[in-house]
């Protein structure tokens, strides 16, 4: 897998063409030993092909809009795109009206001269960080296709790993970018919330949805969050890890790790230890408190996506995945009291934990607790309520905090692949991105 600012140097000295990196990625998707046709629930082939040519003429005379131009990224099906449907992973939307015009993610994208190639499949709703759809069927994960992909930004992350797309846009409520890169061996970011713009994109949780993208690298997530943020499309300058203070709390996300993860992240910190970081152990009670929060339910998402689409599921029961409609469904006993309690607790837990965390550079630790569970295992209803709660619960912490965060690949080669997580402050999403790039290159050295 080429990142990026490889494609674009390739492009920039005529040693490739949009058209031919074009071609590449949709080969990929119609290879018939691959996972093309579970990955996209709609490729833009002609178009795609199209925009490619318009590209390629428009560098002929030195009208490069940014290093995204020319290169082909897939859309997870939950944003609107002009003249089309949005499915949201439900074949029953199939009947609803398309989009009269683009999400401004959208138009942020195809203005860096992005080619949009395709939407990616997902768990339906969004609802769900295993991945698995029954309509459209589940990606394997290319570590172990027997295994999940992770979700609910499955398509996403396969089609960037399989070479369908040389980035992907997904969202994130619980973790839906990060874990999805963490079980696939990707890098992935969850923005602060509000820093990039969800009009246009099917909601679960208007309190916790946020858009990021998943890559090959960390400077590959760095422009594309750049885009996507309506920012200057560059990476940021490197912050050397000497000297920087990374806190480990030794509470919450550190208790329940499989042998695998644990091994990774443990090599990992010694890494990151040896280029000249401070791996800080620290108590942070709040951690616990915000797990709890996810694990007493009505959450957020269950309350907000009930009282969003309560009616369509009640009318159309059929249509709906019956695992996904039970998560929704614990939103039904909620009251407004219960609401409110929740908003009040949240922004409690958020001042306090920013003044614990105040000192240090990031919060770092594993992005998931186990790998990537089988498809098999995560299918039934008693594996499902199983790994669910497992997989978001260090991930969710980071949208109930409302802060940024990075999914870095820590694994070694021949391993299941294991992210490492950096947690920063809100709105401190460049300065992590920058601390993420040196925390990169410690892993691989």
């Amino acid at each position: 897998m080429h990142t990026i600012l490889e494609y674009a140097a390739a492009l920039s000295a005529g040693k490739t063409s949009s058209r031919e990196i074009i071609e590449m990625a949709l080969a990929n998707i119609d290879d018939k030993n691959g996972e093309g046709a579970r990955t996209y629930l709609k490729v833009f082939r002609d178009g795609a092909l199209a925009e490619a040519d318009a590209s390629d003429r428009l560098r002929k005379h030195g009208i490069v809009p940014s290093p995204l131009a020319g290169l082909p990224i897939s859309i997870k099906d939950l944003f609107d795109i002009a003249g089309d449907v949005t499915l949201a992973g439900v074949k029953a939307h199939q009947a609803l009206p398309a989009a009269t015009s683009d999400a401004p993610i959208v138009t942020r994208l195809r203005a860096a001269g992005a080619v949009i190639i395709g939407r990616t499949n997902l768990s339906p709703m969004a609802f769900s960080p295993l991945g698995i759809n029954r309509d459209f069927g589940t990606p394997g994960n290319p570590a172990d296709r027997a295994r999940i992909p992770g979700g609910s930004s499955s398509g996403a992350a396969v089609s960037v790993t399989d070479g369908m797309a040389v980035a992907a846009i997904g969202s994130d409520t619980g973790g839906s970018v990060r874990i999805p890169s963490a079980f696939c061996g990707l890098a992935g970011i969850k923005p602060t919330q509000k820093r990039i713009p969800l009009t246009q994109a099917w909601p679960l949780s208007t309190t916790l949805d946020s858009i990021g993208p998943l890559c090959v690298s960390m400077s590959c997530c760095a422009l594309v969050d750049a885009a996507l943020a309506g920012e200057t499309i560059a990476v940021p300058r490197v912050i050397p890890l000497r000297g920087l203070r990374l806190a480990l709390p030794k509470n919450g996300v550190l208790e329940d790790m499989d042998a695998t993860v644990s091994r990774a992240f443990q090599r990992a910190l010694e890494k990151l230890s040896q280029h000249g970081a401070q791996i800080i152990e620290i108590a942070l009670p709040e951690l616990d408190e915000v797990i709890a929060m996810w694990r007493s339910p009505p959450s957020f998402s269950q309350m907000e996506g009930y009282a969003r689409y309560a009616k369509q599921m009640a009318e159309h029961p059929d249509a709906y995945d019956p695992l996904i409609r039970a998560r929704f469904a614990v939103g039904s006993v909620a009251t407004a009291k219960d609401y409110i309690d929740l908003l009040l607790a949240r922004a409690d837990i958020i001042q306090r934990t920013a003044e614990a965390t105040g000192n240090f550079d990031a919060v770092i630790m594993p992005t998931v607790q186990i790998v990537a569970p089988t498809i098999a295992e995560a299918s039934s209803e008693e594996g499902f309520k199983k790994v669910v709660p497992q997989i978001i619960r260090n991930p969710s912490i980071v949208n109930m905090l409302d802060r940024c965060a990075l999914s870095i690949p820590c694994h070694q080669p021949g391993e299941l692949p294991v992210g490492l997580s950096l947690m920063g402050e809100h709105g401190d999403d460049r300065r992590l991105l920058a601390i993420g790039l040196s925390v990169e290159a410690a892993i691989k050295s």
